[in-house]
């Protein structure tokens, strides 16, 4: 029987996770990471879901804590999203998130309590492989696989990292959830950035306001590409290299695509989606889990894109047919099978 720390978010992932090693007789308790402090409506950071995770571990009967990390969460997430987007990038807060606060301020604090392992309920896998060493596996649910943002985790943090829900379909998760009697068992998904409201029928509207009450937004000309003015854009911060919806371009009927973005002129160039392709694309910090793989791997550039077929040489991922561009600050990971084997973030 183990000593396990498990981070109860108050969604249903989490929760199952929580009954599974419960049920399994192992030393339970559970932490409820307070990460933000200001408005949301994702179904995650909130005062709600504090309360469900109390509720919930109050049903398992395990002792409930509740961790407030949100300096560090300002420091190493929220200031560095608002950052990238102002030099031109697009970030992927979740991975620093796991990175920074899940994954190290957590781990870190579970030493400090004396805690073996820790456990999330992220839908995903650890796997053991015959030399000793892990690696991170997809969940068994793809549409809800979430290796991808977990791509950075080393092998200190694999071998104390339980992962009890990554076997199960999400339909298998409430299923259980139901069995167990939790009260998080119909709760509705949350969104992926906490900290960004999203109502519906608001479209972009919620990132818009918490970037522009942060740093100045603006507007940007839209050009085809003889430099001849197409459109207008409020933001260009908020323009991304592939783009088609939410452009105005005066009522064109061809389909046109955004394919540069020039931050110093605040212009915006389009074109047809063949001029967004690209034969490869540069990964700067790119690291890999063990050692590098020669052969050819699949590579994944957004939580739930396509699969793309690439070998890698140094810090470049080349394609093995062009493939869209992808915007700087992305998370690139690859895979070998359904096994995460590196990764990092798009220059």
């Amino acid at each position: 029987m183990a000593q396990i720390l498990v981070a109860l978010s108050g969604g249903v992932d989490s929760s199952v996770a929580a009954a599974l090693l419960k049920r399994d007789g192992h030393d339970v308790t559970a932490v409820t990471l307070k990460l933000w402090g200001g408005e949301t409506d994702s179904g995650c950071c909130s005062v709600s879901d504090v309360e469900d995770a109390r509720r919930v571990a109050q049903q398992l009967d395990i002792d409930h804590h509740v961790f407030n990390f949100g300096d560090d969460f300002d420091r190493h997430v929220v200031e560095p999203y608002v950052e990238a987007y102002a030099a031109g990038k697009v970030p992927n807060p979740c991975v620093e998130c796991n990175r920074h606060i899940k994954f190290d301020k957590l781990f870190r604090r579970a030493d400090a309590l004396g805690f073996e392992l820790v456990a999330t309920g992220h839908h995903a896998c650890v796997i053991d492989h015959d030399d000793g060493t892990r690696t991170i596996g997809r969940g068994a649910d793809a549409s809800k696989d979430q290796s991808y943002v977990l791509h950075m985790l080393g092998q200190e943090q694999l071998s104390r990292l339980m992962l009890p829900v990554g076997q199960y379909t999400k339909d298998e998760v409430r299923d259980l959830a139901n069995e167990f009697g939790l009260r998080t068992a119909n709760k509705p998904d949350s969104q992926d950035v906490c900290f960004i409201e999203r109502s519906p029928g608001r479209g972009d509207a919620g990132r818009r306001a918490f970037l522009g009450d942060r740093i100045p937004l603006r507007p940007a000309t839209i050009v085809d590409q003889s430099g001849d003015e197409v459109g207008s854009a409020p933001a260009i911060e908020l323009i991304t290299v592939g783009q088609r919806k939410g452009l105005d371009l005066g009522g064109a009927n061809e389909r046109r695509y955004v394919v540069d973005i020039d931050h110093e002129t605040a212009t915006v160039t389009v074109g047809p989606f063949a001029d967004t392709l690209a034969p490869s694309i540069e990964v700067p910090d790119l690291t890999w889990t063990n050692e590098p793989v020669d052969d050819e791997l699949t590579v994944q550039c957004s939580a739930h894109g396509a699969r793309r077929l690439a070998r890698v040489d140094g810090t470049t991922v080349h394609w093995a047919e062009p493939q869209p561009r992808v915007a700087a600050g992305q998370s690139v990971v690859l895979y070998r099978g359904d096994d995460v084997v590196g990764g990092g973030i798009a220059g």
